[in-house]
């Protein structure tokens, strides 16, 4: 039985161009000097985002720990969306390797507005944590991909901006919103101080994100990369399968943004799931499963018997994400998959 993995897009293995390009890779060792590799792909990846400079690191924990450093001192505080990558998924590393603080707030579907912050910088008083950076996400995991308006990050940027905030952009799936939007990579980016992006999401890459900036920025996170151990010898090999992801991959996003859709319209009409949120921008697709069906462990664990694999995000949500993968066909297959599933809960309880 063939299995369809929709646990997340970082389950993708390389192409077999992509391979070959990886085998070819010429390199050198980018601790001790430059790795030409990892230097084309960096300098790629700074005109994509209309940035001066970026640096590759192994993962997308890294590249924003690495700017939580660079903007903030210990006892400072940053805000964010409640449901953010830097603050549930990356170990409270803000506090444990720089001694910052994050100050959370939840969104409006995950996705934060300018009235939602507008109050929430600290005074200057010896008693406080001092506010100095906020942090949004781009596409927002936990909110189902979503996408924020273009004209609210430009004005909760703009507000941060004229209040002394540094901005920083985990654009880990910013690939997705640019393609999706139309709205370019640069003009995302423009209005952050640093962006990361991650190359082993929906490109397919099989390792790697980059964190852009200034030159000044990046020479100062390379010094905090060689501290937490993500200084690379001769990663131009894996630095190849992210020049070609970003090569050859980017424009068939729209591939996976249209079998989310498919999936996302098989939920919609499956007694006892609902889609959380009803909109799905991008290739994530997130449902809640009705307590009379049971967990959405017993829901994921029904759909992987049928070969289907989901992840239960909650004890009530599953999410699936569509990548390069997953074609048309396989989206209806698991979405017939997933009625059945529905319907065997259903009778079972």
């Amino acid at each position: 039985m063939s299995v369809i993995d929709l646990r997340s897009d970082t389950v993708t293995k390389p192409t077999p161009a992509m391979r070959k390009a990886m085998a070819e890779a010429v390199v050198d060792d980018d601790v001790i000097d430059v790795d030409p590799t990892v230097a084309e792909l960096q300098e790629k990846t700074a005109r994509m985002l209309g940035k001066e400079a970026a640096l590759f690191m192994p993962s997308g924990t890294m590249t924003n720990q690495i700017a939580v450093r660079i903007h903030c001192q210990p006892g400072d505080e940053f805000l964010c969306e409640e449901g953010c990558h830097i603050y549930n998924y990356e170990q409270a590393g803000f506090a444990q390797l720089s001694g910052v603080a994050a100050r959370p707030v939840r969104g409006v579907e995950a996705l934060l507005e300018l009235d939602q912050v507008r109050e929430l910088i600290r005074p200057e008083n010896e008693h406080l944590a001092r506010t100095r950076m906020i942090c949004l996400e781009i596409t927002h995991n936990r909110g189902a991909g979503r996408i924020p308006s273009y004209e609210s990050v430009l004005e909760i940027c703009a507000w941060a901006r004229s209040h002394g905030l540094a901005t920083h952009l985990d654009g880990a799936r910013l690939w997705n919103a640019a393609v999706a939007t139309g709205v370019s990579l640069a003009d995302w980016s423009q209005h952050f101080d640093t962006v990361s992006v991650c190359y082993s999401k929906g490109l397919g890459a099989p390792v790697g994100s980059a964190l852009a900036g200034s030159r000044e920025q990046m020479a100062l996170a390379r010094r905090h990369r060689k501290l937490f151990g993500g200084g690379m010898r001769q990663a131009g090999i894996i630095a190849a399968g992210a020049l070609y992801a970003i090569e050859n991959h980017l424009d068939r996003l729209t591939e996976d943004h249209a079998t989310a859709r498919i999936l996302a319209e098989a939920v919609a009409r499956i007694p006892g799931l609902k889609l959380t949120p009803e909109q799905v921008d991008t290739n994530i697709v997130i449902f809640e499963v009705d307590p009379q069906l049971g967990t959405a462990a017993e829901l994921t664990a029904a759909l992987a018997e049928a070969g289907v694999r989901v992840l239960a995000f909650s004890q009530r949500q599953v999410r699936a994400v569509t990548h390069l993968e997953i074609s048309p066909e396989q989206a209806e297959q698991a979405g017939m998959a997933l009625q059945a599933a529905a319907e065997s809960l259903q009778n079972r309880h």
